[in-house]
Order: C-alpha cells, then sequence, then structure tokens
C-alpha cells in the first residue's frame, strides 16, 4: 500500500510529469487539515486597538464602531486586548499609556504583536503624525519602541497622512500597512472602515483556507475603497499600501493578481505580500490546532518556495522541480505527521 508521499517514478520522467506530481502535492499540502500536537510555545496574540482624537462626532462614532469590530476579533482569536482612547474623558495622554503598552510586552517569541491606529493623521512636509489625546504619536516614536522587538509585529496605520509610517516602521518579519501612499493625501481615509469589515468577512478569504490573512483583508478593503471613489466619480484621496520585505518601500493592492504580486518593481525590487498572508489573527480551527513550532516551520517553508519560484529563471528544470517537491513534500509531511520537533 502506498502512502499520501508516495511519488511514481515514471512522473519525473517528462516536465509535464513534473507539474503533475507538484501540483498533486500543493493540493496536498494546502488541503490536509492540520492535526493536533502538544502544544510546545504559546503564541496567543496581543491586540492593541489605539482609537485617536476624533475631532467631529460623527469621526467619534465611525472610529468607535472600527474599535468594536477589533474587539470582536481579538476575543475570537483569544488575544490578549487593550484598548486606549475610548472612554475615561479625564485621560488627557494616550501617547504614554501607549509607550506603556508597548514597552510591557514579551520582545521575543512566536506570538504575533498587532497594533491598530484609527483615527486622524497629519503630515507638515517632514513628519507625520497620529494625532492622540495629548501628545500626538510620530512614526520616530513608534519605531524606537518597536525596534528591540523579534516577534512578529503587524502595525496598521488607518489615518490619513499615514505613508511616512511605512519606511522608518518597516523591518524583517514586520507588517506595516498605511492608508495612503504619501504625507500629502490628508483628506479622511476611508480605508479602516473597510478594513475592520473586510477582516471580519468570510467573503475577504481570497485563498479559501477558512481564515482571512491580513492580506486579503488589506486587498479587499482596497477594491472596496477603490470602487467607493469610482461610484462616487471622485479623485481617489487616499491609496493604501502594505509592506512586509523589510525594505520600507510597500505595495499597492493593484499590484496583485489574488494574494500574489504580478508586477514588477523598479530595479527589480521585492515586492511584498508574502508575509501578510502568513499573519492571521483569527486562524481557522485546523491552523489553531497545530502545535506554534510547526506552523512557524510551514511559514518557512513556503517563504522558501516563494523564492525558489523567484530563483526559476536560474535554475535548470530537473534543478528547479526537485527543489520544490522536496519542499512541498516537507510541508505536507508536517500536516501529515504534526510533531512538537518539527527538525526531526
Amino acid at each position: 500500500m502506498t502512502g499520501p508521499l508516495d511519488i511514481v517514478p515514471a512522473a519525473r520522467q517528462s516536465l509535464a510529469g513534473w507539474i503533475r506530481l507538484l501540483g498533486a502535492l500543493v493540493v496536498l499540502a494546502s488541503s490536509l487539515p492540520a492535526r493536533s500536537a502538544t502544544t510546545s510555545t504559546n503564541d496567543t496574540p496581543t491586540l492593541l486597538i489605539v482609537v485617536g482624537a476624533p475631532g467631529e462626532a460623527d469621526y467619534a462614532t465611525n472610529f468607535v464602531r472600527q474599535a468594536a469590530q477589533w474587539e470582536k476579533l481579538g476575543e475570537q482569536a483569544g488575544a490578549k486586548r487593550t484598548t486606549l482612547g475610548i472612554g475615561d474623558a479625564g485621560t488627557t495622554d494616550d501617547f504614554a499609556l501607549l509607550r506603556s503598552a508597548i514597552e510591557a510586552e514579551p520582545t521575543e517569541g512566536a506570538a504575533a504583536l498587532w497594533i491598530v491606529l484609527i483615527g486622524h493623521g497629519t503630515y507638515d512636509g517632514r513628519d507625520a503624525k497620529f494625532n492622540l489625546r495629548g501628545p500626538d504619536l510620530a512614526a520616530a516614536d513608534l519605531a524606537l519602541w518597536l525596534k528591540p522587538f523579534h516577534r512578529p509585529v503587524a502595525v496598521i496605520d488607518t489615518s490619513s497622512a499615514s505613508g511616512p509610517f511605512l519606511k522608518p516602521l518597516s523591518a524583517p518579519g514586520r507588517v506595516v500597512v498605511t492608508a495612503t501612499r504619501s504625507g500629502n493625501e490628508q483628506s479622511f481615509a476611508r480605508f479602516g472602515g473597510s478594513l475592520a469589515d473586510a477582516i471580519a468577512d468570510p467573503a475577504s478569504d481570497l485563498d479559501q483556507d477558512g481564515q482571512t490573512s491580513l492580506l486579503e483583508a488589506f486587498l479587499s478593503a482596497s477594491a472596496k475603497v477603490a470602487e467607493f471613489y469610482k461610484t462616487a466619480d471622485r479623485l481617489a484621496t487616499e491609496h493604501a499600501l502594505v509592506d512586509d520585505n523589510g525594505d520600507g518601500l510597500g505595495t499597492p493592492a493593484d499590484w496583485f493578481r489574488g494574494t500574489r504580486a504580478i508586477k514588477k518593481a523598479k530595479d527589480d525590487k521585492a515586492l511584498d505580500g508574502l508575509r501578510a498572508r502568513q499573519m492571521h489573527l483569527v486562524r481557522s480551527p485546523d491552523e489553531r490546532s497545530m502545535d506554534p513550532a510547526v506552523r512557524a516551520r510551514c511559514d518557512e517553508l513556503e517563504l522558501a518556495i516563494e523564492k525558489h519560484r523567484e530563483a526559476r529563471p536560474t535554475m535548470s528544470d530537473d534543478e528547479y522541480f526537485r527543489g520544490l517537491e522536496t519542499l512541498l513534500r516537507e510541508i505536507a509531511r508536517l500536516r501529515i505527521e504534526p510533531t512538537s520537533d518539527p527538525a526531526r
């Protein structure tokens, strides 16, 4: 009897055979339910929701709605949750509260830290800031507080003029999303409301794996914002970006087909989306059942597969397909035979 990873030797005798073989492995690796294993690492996420100074009452209602949506998601995820900027009218320094909340977080580990900024932003031609009750938050402030972190981090700035937050916050292993591509896009940004809706909407699950990634929510929200401006026959005053490769450049939603970036950047710069595709606040039941160390290894292998594909032009057919098969086999093995020791 053959097992699910047995390979028919004849499949390797032609390019078409390799493609059929690897296609089967891709389906196998992506469709198998994750099996439970003894949990060796705590990866319960932390969600910091920061609601800025609202200004007009209509904005306050909008921002509170967004925060409530994120709080609901955090509850579903079992996340450690902190919300700043709502209630306690006597509070006048959310800047200090945010700094304390971040400094209280572990800087190492598998658990993701999500920071969601909901509100207004400003840009004076040099510095971008997020408006808070009390001192405003500059990109340099947040970058300094996050500098010691070597755990997964997602920073989502949904404010106007948020584009300049991208470069100082960008770092390896970190996902940064901004509602605008520059500080000059200073009109009220609708992206935040659309993102709060998208990340909670099963329809945003573009790859149909039972969970909505940050990338999928970004793409769905961006499409909704673009449709708003098109329907209203108005010039778009916001263009969201996602950065997750550490270069601080960002990639817009219209560079993607599905969840894969398809356009070429200048000077062949790497495109974003791979890490954001792996960031899930609310995981599917199958993903939650996986040992965190095994899930982390699967994420590493997925990134390795994408890098292998990018290097395709430099390889022979045999070298390329054999390398791809090796990576896909390991992912399939981890999902079929999960263990608290993914290196075995």
